[in-house]
């Protein structure tokens, strides 16, 4: 791109992030929203605004070709938040641009299944994350986020603060759950987290300032499910119901 043009995305771009920003959109939306802008100013080396509509019509036949409809499908939202409230121009041509309505049942892991993956686990710190996780039925950034604040152990729930949506919700505590939680805490004594990074020392641990890794957990949680040879796409639980081992050893 010319200079001009660089200086002319850079100032767009930034009011993309800032707008994003004001509707209150989560960081992975965002995330999402600007790599959908990114991609298409890297494909034909140009600050978006001067893209034909046979362009960015082209643009999307090589990415449904090239990609997954649900990468698709948000670059299209990226890009139709982009056009309508950045640069101010019509996006009547994204509309063209509709993947498939598919009605999908995903792989339920039975509780065998998870007594098996949480028994498999070595590391203290994924053993309990991954009880707590799959005990309540929580998404990985909701455990990884918790506070010792949002342990209701008198009453045996949990809060969970800002999930899916940026609601709030209150999720029942199995006592097995909370027995766990108690002894990973003890073992670091973080003032506010349950799950601090791991980087370093317990005493580390205790001035960490972000919780636990999500690429971390996500590659044990992968380690573990290969190692278990469980074949199943998604791990998700079918129930508010705790599945829970019959035993569990966190020391």
């Amino acid at each position: 791109m010319k200079s001009s043009e660089v200086k002319r995305f850079a100032a767009l771009y930034e009011r993309h992030l800032k707008l994003l920003k004001l509707q209150g959109k989560s960081d992975s939306t965002i995330s999402a929203y600007s790599r959908a802008v990114r991609r298409i100013r890297d494909r034909y080396d140009c600050c978006p605004d001067t893209l034909s509509k046979e362009q960015l019509e082209n643009y999307f036949v090589d990415l449904v070709e090239s990609h997954s409809w649900s990468t698709v499908k948000l670059d299209r939202l990226g890009l139709m938040f982009f056009w309508k409230f950045v640069l101010n121009l019509d996006w009547q041509w994204l509309n063209i641009v509709k993947p498939p309505k598919a009605r999908t049942i995903p792989d339920i892991l039975t509780p065998a299944e998870i007594e098996r993956l949480i028994g498999a686990t070595k590391k203290v710190c994924y053993r309990v994350f991954l009880l707590t996780t799959y005990s309540m039925g929580l998404r990985l950034e909701e455990s990884l986020s918790l506070h010792v604040g949002d342990i209701d152990a008198g009453r045996k729930l949990v809060h969970i603060r800002r999930g899916k949506g940026h609601k709030d919700r209150m999720v029942p505590l199995p006592d097995r759950t909370l027995t766990a939680l108690r002894l990973y805490w003890c073992e670091h004594r973080h003032p506010a987290m349950i799950f601090p990074n791991r980087i370093g020392s317990l005493e580390t641990m205790r001035q960490a300032t972000t919780h636990m890794d999500k690429g971390g957990a996500q590659s044990a949680m992968k380690r573990v499910v290969d190692a278990c040879n469980i074949k199943k796409k998604s791990q998700s639980i079918p129930s508010v119901t705790p599945l829970l081992p019959t035993s569990l050893n966190v020391a």
